[in-house]
């Protein structure tokens, strides 16, 4: 990843050098988790990720991500089941970093801004108690598209990655965690991430985030379909 990209990271010094959080950064191509993961490596942490549950029972693949200590979640982003929050109380035990992508998927919107997001990230947070780190980058889509199977190695690309300040979610910390809370704190993180993004571009995100729903596109899969 050197050799195919120089990263810039910018206010690095708010990126947690110990204790447990979840990362949440933006996701609009294949690469990011790589991207991201070298970004967490660079300074200083081993980043833990929440990966697709299907994943886990590819041979050695499944035995990888389970020993590696990352996280099964169900098709959609979903944390189903009791394993993702033993994991994730494992982790804050721990110390541990772990990286969330709140969307989910792919950004499904035509310019690449963050979409709506899913509950995973605020609700490991909220539940262990734990601050959300959020993180935008930026020309990772130079390394490999979106939905793209290949990866240009030359030119060496230009990566700007951006972290937050922790997300203020103290107003929803001891609520009931249902839905209407969830969203609210999501959209908080969100926001945060959108504004990092903003920065990166030197542009304004649309006012109204983009809602798969609203254009019939399915929440998993190549949004073209």
């Amino acid at each position: 990843m050197n050799l195919i990209a120089k990263f810039e990271i910018r206010d690095r010094e708010k990126f947690p050098t110990q204790g447990a959080f979840v990362f949440a950064p933006n996701h609009y191509s294949e690469i990011d988790p790589v991207v991201m993961g070298m970004v967490a490596w660079k300074l200083g942490r081993l980043p833990r990720f929440m990966a697709k549950g299907s994943l886990f029972t590819i041979p050695v693949i499944g035995y990888l991500l389970t020993k590696s200590g990352q996280i099964p979640v169900q098709r959609g982003g979903s944390m189903r089941g009791s394993e993702p929050v033993r994991a994730a109380e494992r982790l804050v035990e721990n110390g541990q970093m772990l990286v969330v992508y709140p969307e989910g998927t792919l950004t499904r919107d035509p310019d690449m801004w963050p979409m709506r997001g899913k509950t995973g990230a605020v609700r490991v947070a909220l539940e262990q108690n734990i601050p959300v780190v959020p993180a935008a980058h930026w020309g990772t889509q130079g390394v490999m598209p979106r939905y793209s199977k290949k990866i240009s190695l030359f030119p060496r690309k230009h990566i700007t990655v951006k972290i937050g300040d922790p997300v203020d979610l103290d107003r929803f910390r001891g609520r009931s965690l249902d839905s209407a809370t969830l969203a609210e704190a999501t959209t908080a993180v969100m926001d945060a991430i959108t504004a990092l993004l903003e920065d990166i571009r030197e542009e304004k995100a649309p006012t109204k985030r983009w809602n798969p729903a609203e254009h019939d596109q399915k929440e998993t899969g190549r949004f073209e379909a």
